[in-house]
């Protein structure tokens, strides 16, 4: 099952989402018109507007209800990509120059602050205010998950813990964001957005490991970017952990590290884990976030929106960038 199976439920609510995106970039500026033009376009499967719309559906809200945080979720989503891209000095994203590399990095910064800034105009226009104090609560988490990558960059002791934190933080919360504004806005019961918001947060646990793994079994043509393109920039991600753990006395993560670089050393790490276990074990450790998202689903209405929650869950594992 492929995604546009999955999200079949919402498909007339994720078309009203594309033109909610594509009417961000009609601004009068044209600087501002073409840097947006060209971000909105960049890609991505809109996973989390997918997931606030089945979310918001499923517990019984009209879809033009959700639709405007729907398109906030993929403006946050894509305002820390510019970012991202920008702190990183990253050349490419989806196989395309990245804003940074186009437009300098003080344009990019600027281009992410409106992204930032329209996602907030966007989810005030729901007149919900628990929705609309949650923005800024996620886009605080994100900040602090993106500090502690930041300091931790070519850092050898940290734990598998603080992995995860960083990931529920820099991933997770996103996500968590998207699941729990469409049921709040349903005005669903508290028990089924607290449900809901732990979905996203195991969910985008599982999402985030899964892309670790793609780091290193993928092409450059299927991500858009370099092989090892974490490693690289000195983050610490599962599979890289879990291959110090088998070579504890000689390995390359060690070297980039201690060394603060090397691409010899990155190719040598990629090539050690697509030749190991690691990959399995690291799709087992999102399998168990998978599972434990679709177990607090258990207790909602049983319909066609639940299932897609479950579908895209499993879509999630098996996915290719």
């Amino acid at each position: 099952m492929d995604l546009a199976d999955i999200s079949r439920p919402v498909r007339e609510d994720l078309a009203a989402v594309e033109e909610g995106l594509k009417s961000v970039g009609k601004v009068s500026s044209p600087g501002l018109s073409e840097l947006l033009g060209y971000t909105l376009k960049g890609g991505g499967k809109r996973a989390r507007p997918i997931l606030a719309l089945l979310c918001g559906r499923l517990c019984g809200a009209p879809g033009e209800r959700v639709v405007p945080m729907a398109v906030a979720a993929e403006l946050t989503h894509l305002a820390t990509l510019v970012h991202d891209d920008t702190i990183d000095k990253s050349p490419v994203r989806w196989s395309r120059p990245t804003p940074n590399t186009l437009w300098g990095e003080e344009q990019a910064v600027l281009l992410g602050d409106y992204l930032f800034a329209r996602a907030g105009e966007l989810t005030a226009s729901t007149d919900n205010l628990r929705v609309i104090k949650l923005l800024p609560e996620t886009l605080m988490i994100i900040t602090g998950g993106e500090i502690a990558q930041s300091r931790s960059a070519f850092q050898l002791d940290q734990t598998r813990a603080q992995y995860l934190q960083r990931v529920s933080s820099k991933t997770a919360a996103l996500f968590t964001l998207a699941t729990a504004s469409g049921a709040i806005l349903a005005g669903a019961r508290e028990e089924w957005v607290q449900a809901l918001s732990a979905y996203g947060h195991n969910f985008g646990i599982a999402f985030q490991i899964v892309d670790d793994i793609l780091d290193f079994i993928g092409t450059e043509e299927e991500m858009g970017k370099p092989v090892g393109s974490d490693l690289a920039h000195g983050t610490l991600t599962l599979p890289a952990m879990l291959l110090m753990e088998q070579y504890p006395q000689d390995n390359p993560v060690t070297k980039l590290f201690r060394e603060r670089g090397g691409a010899e050393y990155v190719r040598q790490a990629v090539e050690l884990v697509r030749g190991s276990s690691i990959i399995d074990q690291c799709f087992d450790v999102a399998a168990e976030y998978r599972d434990q998202a679709c177990l607090g689903l258990q207790g909602l209405p049983d319909n066609e929106y639940r299932q897609s929650l479950y579908d895209l869950a499993d879509f999630i594992i098996t996915r290719r960038k």
